[in-house]
């Protein structure tokens, strides 16, 4: 079973930074893309940044230019950079990840959530 601890979340102002970081357990599970996604109050869950194996980035236009995510494959690791931000970015940020099981099976998993919260 794979499962998510994230980190790094906070309040900042606007125009600040901050970093999240999210840490994988795969056990006998394999993970391919990894990523950040964002919920507020009656809103859906929407992609913010995702990475691929290989590097390959993704990222939504409302935060293109500003945030950046990495990952660490060796230590099943992907981390955001949010500079810039501005109080549209609040909510929760949660951490997924594409997991594999040994008979092939995939699913998504999620974290459990960090809040982010900008001030203006």
């Amino acid at each position: 079973q794979v499962q998510l601890v994230e980190s790094g979340g906070g309040s900042v102002q606007a125009g600040g930074s901050l970093r999240l970081s999210c840490v994988a357990s795969v056990g006998d599970f394999s993970i391919s893309g990894m990523g950040w996604f964002r919920q507020t109050p009656g809103k859906q869950r929407d992609m913010v940044a995702i990475i691929n194996r290989i590097g390959i980035t993704h990222y939504a236009d409302s935060v293109k230019g500003r945030f950046a995510v990495s990952r660490d494959s060796d230590r099943n690791t992907v981390f955001l950079q949010m500079n810039n931000l501005n109080p549209e970015d609040t909510g929760v940020y949660y951490c997924w990840t594409e997991a594999a099981a040994p008979g092939g099976r995939t699913s998504n998993v999620w974290g459990q959530g960090t809040q982010v919260t900008v001030s203006s």
